[in-house]
């Protein structure tokens, strides 16, 4: 007979949006034995964004219990002793490969039966591999990806394997940006390679990006942009040593670290639940097509109020505030309470060398950008407003003080109107200081 455990609430995941909803439980009440995180990772939830970049630092680098959920947006570290204080069970080392919406049950790869009263899914996204898409020698030694702290182990193992070795960086997102600089810190010879016209392109504009391809450029990152890695030579051990590009071009590689986009952890559930946009479908309290099964973070579809429409979004700080709506909107339901509906404005950062940006709101319109964009700048701050039928939707910022940061913030959040676009350039960083 497997065995059977039985709580009234189980999280399935243990990343950022699980150890943010165990937080929330706390706070609102939860009795011991009543609340269960259930995660295929060996660690207590953690702050994931710390992985691509403290964590690869040459001096000092971040470790766990450093780095433990809630210290990213400044609350208290919940160490592994927390949940057994607070009586939340930690189920570790345990991937689910069965759900069943209609019992409530979740079923171990060793055979173990969950059963719960209510669910919250967050199961996150899972990397692309190039693997799935049968590029040759994807499979050699060395070529590694980065979403689990045992990816970031496998990474910090290989820096220090290579020393001052050759990487390659195939991706020019978020990943791609952020482990070019950490790898360019560790004293490699760096060569970032992607497909797109230039790097982060489902944000950034040509200019903005014009801008971080000189700075890395000039910190000695090689950018190679507009194609692909076709193939990789290994040696007799399997281990990487060249990376092939589309347009012929080989390049030497020791490491090759790949990020290529995440997807959604959503198979358990097809089928079971309504799905939308690559997500589960969720109202604006998280919860799904079926009653008593929330869906937070990375895999859920849920209702974007301001711009009225469904979307899914890919960040920490949706992550952390998507399980807090989906907890007060449970306990709320038991005592009565009535919780406002999520009203999210979309933010999204990344930090490099010594840069660091935020964005606010929507990247639609037309787009200005003012301020100091020379990459030889010493103190480089510069930034871009998107305007869409007279008003000001999204904001970006590199180099803002924290105050520069909040008023970028509010003006994607007020939607200012514009008359003149000119203007606008001109008055750049003022005219969100003015609102």
């Amino acid at each position: 007979m497997a065995s059977e455990k039985h709580f009234k609430y189980v999280i399935l995941g243990g990343g950022v949006a699980a150890g943010y909803a165990a937080r929330e439980f706390a706070k609102q009440g939860v009795k011991p034995g009543e609340l269960a995180i259930i995660s295929k990772e060996a660690v207590a939830p953690y702050e994931r964004p710390a992985l691509s970049k403290g964590y690869l630092f040459p001096q000092n680098a971040a470790r766990l219990p450093g780095f433990y959920v809630c210290v990213g947006s400044g609350g208290e570290r919940l160490l592994p002793e927390w949940y057994s204080e607070k009586g939340i069970e930690l189920i570790l080392s345990t991937e689910i490969v069965k759900a069943d919406l209609s019992t409530k049950t979740l079923t171990s790869a060793a055979g173990a039966n969950f059963t719960y009263e209510i669910l919250l899914i967050a199961t996150g996204s899972s990397v692309i591999k190039l693997t799935d898409f049968g590029t040759p020698g994807a499979d050699s030694n060395n070529i590694l990806y980065l979403r689990e702290i045992d990816d970031a182990d496998k990474l910090v193992a290989a820096i220090q394997a290579k020393k001052g070795g050759k990487a390659v960086v195939v991706g020019g997102g978020y990943i791609g940006l952020e482990l070019s600089a950490a790898l360019k810190i560790n004293d490699f010879d760096v060569t970032m390679v992607f497909p797109e016209p230039w790097c982060m392109p489902r944000l950034f504009t040509a200019d903005i990006a014009a801008f971080y391809e000189a700075y890395y450029t000039n910190k000695g990152v090689k950018v190679l942009k507009g194609t692909l890695a076709v193939g990789f030579d290994a040696d007799a051990n399997g281990d990487v040593t060249a990376v092939k590009l589309k347009d012929g071009t080989v390049l030497e590689a020791d490491i090759v670290v790949v990020g290529v986009g995440g997807r959604p952890l959503t198979t358990l559930f097809k089928g079971q639940v309504a799905e939308e946009k690559g997500g589960i479908k969720t109202d604006a309290f998280f919860e799904t097509s079926v009653p008593g099964v929330y869906a937070i973070g990375d895999v859920a579809t849920f209702p974007l109020k301001m711009y009225n429409e469904l979307r899914r979004v890919e960040h920490v700080d949706h992550s952390r505030k998507s399980a807090e709506q989906a907890v007060k909107a449970i306990k709320g339901k038991e005592s009565g309470e009535p919780v406002p509906e999520y009203d999210y404005l979309p933010y999204f950062y990344s930090r490099s060398f010594d840069l660091g940006w935020q964005f606010y709101g929507d990247n639609v319109g037309e787009t200005i950008l003012f301020g100091d964009s020379d990459p030889t700048s010493s103190k480089p701050k510069f930034g871009s407003y998107w305007i869409k039928d007279g008003k000001v939707l999204g904001a970006f910022l590199e180099g803002g003080s924290p105050d520069e940061n909040k008023a970028i913030a509010k003006v994607a959040k007020t939607q200012p109107p514009v008359a003149n676009l000119e203007e606008l350039k001109k008055e750049g960083l003022q005219f969100a200081s003015k609102i």
